[in-house]
């Protein structure tokens, strides 16, 4: 830098005008505020937009997770309650199918012995038959009652239309009123459920 020689009250002037044209020379620079204040605005935001479209993407992900487990596990539960459905259904079948097997295991004995009478009914004498009916009929009533079938025989009871059907009021003296006097035939019951009514005639007394 050259030096030309002025007046001392001028020499700072002139010097530093000769700084400021010296291209080697770079003098600091003041900070450029707007943008700082910017930069400093963008800092303090809670989300850039970027960031908010992440959260949302995010977001979205696990929603849509959440919904496509809730519909495989609605599937699987239909699928399950369709094949006990199915279970149901078809054990229900099989119950009735074979709900009468213990009966039939319980009567086929009671035909064999009618047949067996049957074929000896030429040559048996008259008592002899009698009496082979009556041990028949006696193996039947006791399947029956294993298989829990209860005879309604009614006779010197009080009548009862839940188990009784009445044929015939006869008058006399001999028997209280509304009592049953002759069964005609018995009823019967399987446990608890009525399967038929007794067939009885039932007494009227003038006297009561």
């Amino acid at each position: 830098m050259s030096k030309i020689k002025v007046p001392i009250h001028g020499q700072e002037q002139f010097e530093l005008e000769e700084k400021m044209d010296d291209p080697d020379i770079v003098e600091p620079t003041a900070p450029d505020t707007a943008a700082a204040s910017f930069a400093d605005d963008v800092a303090g935001m809670p989300n850039s937009p970027t960031s908010v479209t992440d959260d949302r993407d995010e977001q979205i992900r696990k929603l849509t997770l959440e919904r496509d487990t809730l519909i495989n596990r609605m599937a699987r539960m239909q699928a399950e309650f369709d094949n006990a459905r199915k279970r149901s259904a078809r054990e229900q079948a099989d119950f009735r199918d074979y709900a009468v097997t213990d009966a039939i295991n319980q009567l086929i004995p009671v035909l064999d012995n009618f047949d067996l009478a049957v074929r000896n009914a030429a040559t048996a004498s008259a008592d002899d038959l009698r009496k082979g009916i009556e041990l028949i009929r006696k193996q039947l009533e006791t399947n029956l009652d294993k298989l829990g079938v209860v005879a309604i025989i009614p006779l010197g009871e009080i009548f009862d239309p839940r188990f009784h059907e009445a044929i015939e009021m006869v008058e006399t003296i001999d028997a209280a009123d509304n009592t049953v006097i002759t069964v005609l035939q018995r009823g019967y019951k399987l446990k608890e459920r009525l399967l038929r009514p007794a067939m009885v005639r039932v007494a009227r007394n003038p006297n009561h």
